[in-house]
């Protein structure tokens, strides 16, 4: 049995250290991995002593210094030079590790990955992405969808959302088992000349791309509906369609606790529709799907909820092994050099950095 070197952020969290500890712990019961958990290693080994049947898979890397969930992405390498994070991307930018989990301040994350593993060559943007349930009208096993970017990035050009289709399509094959997921174009309308030059220019493109199963422009009506497997946009619009989902979500509970406060016969019908409820609950839970990668890197990064529990960043180090097992990386560089090849594109090589 082949065993999987992970490096694991264990002060990144609002949780951290505890949450962190006992979801690696449980990861480690399968038997198959090594995991490098930075942090301070005082309170890492208080943590650990919980669990002694799984130490010996888990090595302490000793980082003195946690990054704060509100620090500025652009001072982390300055001010917390010696963090957890930094210190377990640097792990794997060295190969020690075949993949980062971090649960830490998402902009410091994305920065500490871009700074420090090298991107596929090709790639001058990486993209957050991120997955969320859907109405699945295409009636998959599970309903959720993968939308990218969402935040990585605040605008970018043509060919960098050409390729976030092709990352987020190898994605969706590697993870969900599809062999032709249904890309759609997050656009201000349906028709193919909508959203001005650059967006019609990316939806020609994808059309014409072989290895692109393109549903053509989606608008923002349609996120929820579940009709394409993977949703490209710009970080700019793609982190404020997430959020206004999570903050129609939270709504809806709202309005169900306050139903429930009001009427008898509405009570009853809450109490009817709470086994429903709480299955719509499970299938969205940020816990079930662990963590959202950052795409775009010769190694795989996953960003776990702030809020993250034993159980989520138990289910991302299963997400991060299934991908370096079914080596997802190198599906993405071959959809990127594969475009490459096809289309001559502009120089980026004055794009270094990112939007955070």
């Amino acid at each position: 049995m082949r065993t999987y070197s992970l490096a694991v952020d264990g002060m990144g969290g609002d949780k951290a250290p505890k949450a962190i500890v006992e979801g690696v712990c449980r990861a480690c019961a399968a038997g198959d991995l090594q995991i490098l958990l930075t942090g301070d290693e005082a309170i890492l080994e208080t943590e650990l002593a919980h669990f002694p049947k799984v130490r010996k898979y888990i090595e302490i890397i000793h980082a003195p210094q946690a990054i704060p969930m509100d620090a500025k992405p652009k001072e982390i390498f300055d001010k917390y030079p010696d963090s957890s994070m930094i210190k377990a991307a640097e792990l794997v930018s060295q190969g020690l590790a075949e993949a980062l989990i971090s649960a830490g301040n998402t902009g410091a994350l994305i920065l500490a990955s871009a700074q420090t593993i090298p991107r596929i060559r090709g790639v001058h943007r990486t993209a957050l992405a991120a997955v969320y349930p859907t109405s699945n009208a295409l009636e998959r096993k599970d309903i959720f969808s993968l939308i990218l970017d969402v935040g990585a990035n605040i605008i970018v050009d043509r060919d960098h959302m050409i390729h976030f289709a092709l990352m987020g399509n190898a994605y969706a094959q590697k993870v969900t088992g599809l062999e032709r997921p249904l890309v759609g174009l997050l656009n201000m309308g349906s028709e193919n000349n909508k959203g001005g030059p650059k967006y019609i220019e990316v939806n020609r493109i994808l059309e014409s791309l072989p290895q692109i199963n393109f549903y053509g422009n989606i608008e923002g009506s349609d996120l929820m509906k579940g009709i394409v497997d993977v949703v490209v946009t710009e970080g700019f619009c793609g982190n404020i369609a997430v959020k206004t989902m999570e903050g129609v979500a939270e709504a809806a509970m709202g309005l169900g606790r306050l139903a429930f406060r009001k009427k008898l016969i509405w009570k009853l019908g809450m109490m009817m529709l709470s086994g429903g409820i709480r299955q719509v609950k499970k299938i969205s839970d940020y816990q079930e799907y662990g963590g959202a990668p950052i795409l775009g890197l010769e190694k795989l990064v996953l960003k776990c909820h702030g809020r993250s529990t034993p159980r989520a960043i138990d289910n991302a180090i299963k997400l991060a092994v299934k991908c370096t097992r079914d080596d997802l990386v190198s599906t993405m560089k071959s959809a990127i050099n594969s475009f490459e090849q096809e289309f001559t594109r502009p120089d980026y090589d004055h794009i270094t950095g990112f939007d955070t």
